[in-house]
């Protein structure tokens, strides 16, 4: 018969998926000796086996629960229900997986009109025991009869008026006797049913609502967010109570033995007296820092700070520890590893290796790598005063504040005015990226976690919130609502993008900072992974920011960018309207130079890491004016009147071409390597601004890497067409100038085609990098803004699928192409180089699907660089661990 019912003393640490966390470590703590609390834990399979029997609790399991719980009468020499020596006990929830607050507990059960007679006797102290039983009362009705928790405050609140109070510890015996009465009405009133008197019966609703707990809607949603399976259970842990309540020699405390926010290596924590352990979670009265327990009770610290550091020590890690005195007696009621901000996640890391509690290894796969984004980027500052107006989508980490506008011309001349600007939009394209350039932070109401803005902002480093469709913005009158509220172009607001929310005024900021520790940790990081690690950046102040944080070279580099530039855009513009290729002409050779320079910066200051350069990839219409806003324009013009104007003519002319170049499809349409088989002298132009650039830089002495990247190649002969185009370039350059430039020519694998034909592909490229922003796009045939903003949420909601597959790589069908692209291509060119530029080159779990794999390198943004080295690193470790693979230094320590 299956064993649902554990006493502490029969568990240890090991055993966390079936006891919980909490029980797992009360068992643990017991097993050491340290003063615990005697009590039994009712495993996650009986919280799994209540959901199978339609939420019931079955008989064997009533029974091995009572039989529990006449262990533990035994064991205290309490008994359950009676005046004369009542045993009282406290009801916890417990999950495997840290998931703090999100489930219920009940406090003080056993209570009842006769036990709490006899509590009173025993303790000679009436107040304290008819607060322990209003205490009671108000929580098994919130947690198990459903009952507002206010209704009751009321009545508190009326007593100490009455009495004329401002706290409850001032409230006697009698006027908690007047308050119980007054509650027990109310649950008659509310539940049509008295306050149920068998502590039996008390204990098994208990534990039926920590039960139900565990789908409450916070802990679901408190589990999407972190991923957490929905199908572990919480455990139930039944605990004799002790009191902090019962005068000034006992109280309720809780600490963590290092700074939780810094890192710090201190006692840090908040201890009350005379109070329970509800008090200082609820904030009814304000608590004491601890070192003030070493005042008040000097041998009790003593006692506790010695616990403390013997817990460290024992776990190896920062805890978080929640203790009682009862009338001088210390007594602890769980520990766990504490919750930390990245800041002291990383500190606490590697002061503990210096120490020796922990190797590198260790301290490597402890930090998680998302939570570096807090380090990088400037952030809310946690201690203000924070009015949430609206949430979106969390989409590019950090913080800013700053001026509403509505347009990206507006961004940019503020920026120049010297002021700071939130660039809020509906959407942006690439028409607007001079305006993101300008924003400190962007807020869309449209477009997912890899829309265009959240794509730009993250590789800028900048702050973005998207997808917030609660904002009505109406871009005629320059304002946006939400609800009631109605923000104006000019007035303030600050945007956390880590979290995806929004506030009315400038809230204070605190500024990143990259610490020593930080850089100790990445550099142990290096000592041990296999992947590669490259930036995507577009501009050499984003090569050189990529390469202070790491990056060993550009994986990336889009050239549609530096077509944006708004002193381009006239230009770019004219050579896609040219009537014909000698006029087309004219314009790329002024483009030339110019885009000369842009390879030039970016080339030097990488060198002599490789740098990636993708030529032009968008459909050219991406560079003209909207079709609908022209459409209008002109309508308005003719109903005026004035279409025969001569700006009215170039306006029709512009809808001309605007119309010729729009397409059904857009994405699949004349764009990457189709653009360049079509418009040669556009590639020729770029290639020839790469071999430029590269062959004064080496004229200078600096040796540049240059890797010419061919988009959206489907087929073999595509790739060959343009790959002579290439060489045909050098070969003219190199003739001119007698200098030799080492390149290597690949392509993008952004179609499904291409994968499955990678071994003939290979036998043009030199590379392949795997566009899984693109190629996710074309495996599932979604388009990833509509999917995002119309159906994906509600996939991932039903469980459809796992993850969000702009996110986290889908590795059944999108990595199943990256494998058979990869084995294919390496068949054919052993020497081929392999890596993913998209999004997913910073998210932890692609990156551990690409070490697997044996591809070369990751490419991130660059504030996404120093996860992508975490996170090669645990991969490595990870995987060495398993005994399926080597690492350059596995072992990793000093």
């Amino acid at each position: 018969m299956k064993k649902y019912v554990y006493h502490f003393h029969e568990g240890d640490q090991s055993m966390k998926g079936l006891l919980g966390g909490k029980g797992a470590n009360l068992a643990e703590m017991t097993r050491v000796g340290l003063p615990v609390p005697p009590g039994f834990t009712i495993t996650t399979e009986a919280c799994l086996l209540y959901y199978e029997q339609g939420e019931r609790l079955p008989d064997d399991l009533v029974d091995e629960i009572f039989r529990g719980l006449a262990h533990l009468m035994q064991k205290t020499g309490k008994t359950f229900g009676d005046p004369r020596n009542p045993l009282l006990v406290s009801v916890r929830s417990g999950a495997a997986i840290s998931m703090p607050g999100m489930m219920d507990t009940i406090l003080n059960l056993g209570l009842n009109d006769e036990t709490v007679k006899g509590l009173a006797h025993l303790t000679q102290n009436s107040r304290f025991a008819y607060d322990a039983y209003r205490r009671f009362i108000q929580m098994f009705s919130d947690v198990v009869l459903g009952i507002p928790h206010y209704l009751f405050e009321e009545v508190i609140e009326k007593k100490k008026k009455e009495r004329g109070v401002s706290s409850d510890p001032e409230l006697t015996a009698e006027d908690w006797q007047s308050v119980i009465a007054s509650f027990l009405a109310i649950v008659q009133k509310e539940s049509g049913r008295a306050f149920p008197q068998d502590p039996k019966d008390q204990l098994l609703e208990a534990v039926r609502a920590v039960f139900r707990s565990w789908n409450n809607q916070r802990a679901i949603v408190y589990r999407k967010i972190h991923k957490i399976p929905d199908d572990l259970g919480t455990a139930v842990n039944v605990q004799s109570m002790v009191f902090g309540n019962m005068g000034n020699d006992s109280g309720t405390g809780v600490a963590f033995t290092r700074n939780p926010s810094t890192g710090e290596k201190e006692l840090y924590g908040e201890f009350l007296l005379n109070a329970q352990g509800e008090d200082v979670v609820a904030g009814i009265r304000t608590p004491q820092p601890i070192a003030s327990l070493e005042i008040e009770m000097p041998a009790v610290y003593a006692q506790f700070r010695e616990i403390a550091e013997r817990l460290e020590r024992h776990y190896r890690d920062m805890q978080d520890i929640e203790f009682t005195v009862e009338r001088g007696t210390l007594y602890l009621l769980q520990t766990r590893n504490g919750k930390r901000t990245a800041q002291a996640a990383v500190n606490i890391a590697v002061d503990m290796v210096e120490e020796g509690l922990i190797d590198r290894r260790t301290a490597l796969m402890r930090i998680e790598p998302a939570h570096l984004d807090q380090l990088l980027h400037r952030r809310i500052d946690e201690r203000s005063d924070l009015k949430v107006l609206v949430k979106g989508l969390p989409a590019s980490p950090g913080a800013a504040a700053g001026e509403v506008v509505f347009d990206a011309d507006e961004a940019a001349e503020a920026a120049r005015d010297g002021r700071r600007v939130i660039l809020v939009r509906p959407e942006t394209t690439p028409e607007d990226i001079h305006g993101i350039v300008a924003a400190e932070a962007v807020v869309t109401s449209r477009g997912g976690m890899t829309s265009h803005a959240a794509v730009v902002a993250r590789g800028m480093g900048k702050a973005c919130v998207a997808g917030v469709e609660a904002i009505e913005i109406d871009l005629q009158e320059k304002v946006f609502r939400v609800g009631d509220t109605v923000v104006r172009e000019g007035d303030v607001i600050s945007v956390d993008g880590s979290k995806g929310t929004i506030m009315l005024g400038e809230v204070p900021l605190v500024e990143a900072e990259l610490s020593p520790a930080f850089q100790t940790l990445l550099s142990w990081a290096d000592e041990v992974r296999a992947l590669g690690v490259r930036a995507n950046a577009d501009t050499p102040q984003d090569a050189a920011l990529a390469r202070s944080f790491g990056a060993e070279g550009i994986g990336l580099c889009r050239t549609e960018h530096m077509f944006m530039a708004p002193e381009r855009v006239p230009l770019v513009q004219k050579m896609i309207l040219a009537g014909d290729d000698i006029e087309r002409r004219t314009y790329l050779e002024q483009l030339r130079p110019l885009q000369e320079e842009d390879f030039y910066g970016i080339l030097k200051a990488m060198a002599p890491y490789p740098v990636t350069i993708r030529l032009l990839d968008p459909p050219l219409h991406e560079f003209l004016p909207n079709y609908e806003t022209l459409l209008l324009e002109v309508d308005r013009l003719e109903r005026e009147g004035r279409l025969q104007s001569e700006s009215a003519q170039e306006k029709l002319n512009l809808l001309r071409k605007v119309r010729q170049l729009r397409e059904a499809n857009p994405m699949l349409g004349l764009r990457g390597c189709r653009l360049g088989i079509i418009h040669p002298d556009i590639y020729a132009m770029q290639v020839e601004a790469i071999f430029r650039a590269a062959t004064r830089l080496i004229t200078e002495g600096v040796q540049p890497a240059v890797e010419i990247m061919i988009p959206l190649v489907g087929d073999k002969e595509e790739l060959l067409l343009l790959r002579k185009l290439v060489d045909d370039v050098y070969a003219r350059i190199y003739g001119e100038t007698g200098v030799t430039v080492s390149y290597l020519v690949g392509t993008m694998i952004e179609l499904p085609r291409a994968a499955l034909t990678a071994d003939r592909i290979a036998e043009v490229a030199e590379f392949f990098s795997f566009g899984t922003n693109d190629l996710t796009q074309t495996t599932f045939g979604y388009s990833r803004d509509d999917a995002e903003g119309k159906f994906l949420h509600h996939y991932l909601e039903h469980k459809i699928l796992p993850d969000n597959p702009f996110a986290v790589l889908d590795e059944p069908g999108v990595g199943k192409l990256i494998e058979i692209g990869v084995e294919l291509g390496k068949k054919t060119r052993p020497s081929l180089k392999t890596g993913i530029c998209g999004e997913h080159g910073g998210d932890a779990q692609s990156i551990d699907f690409c070490h697997r794999h044996g591809l070369d390198y990751v490419s991130a943004s660059p504030y996404r660089v120093p996860l992508a080295r975490l996170s090669a690193a645990q991969a490595a470790l990870r995987h060495t661990l398993s005994g399926d693979e080597s690492t350059k230094n596995p072992v990793g320590t000093k």
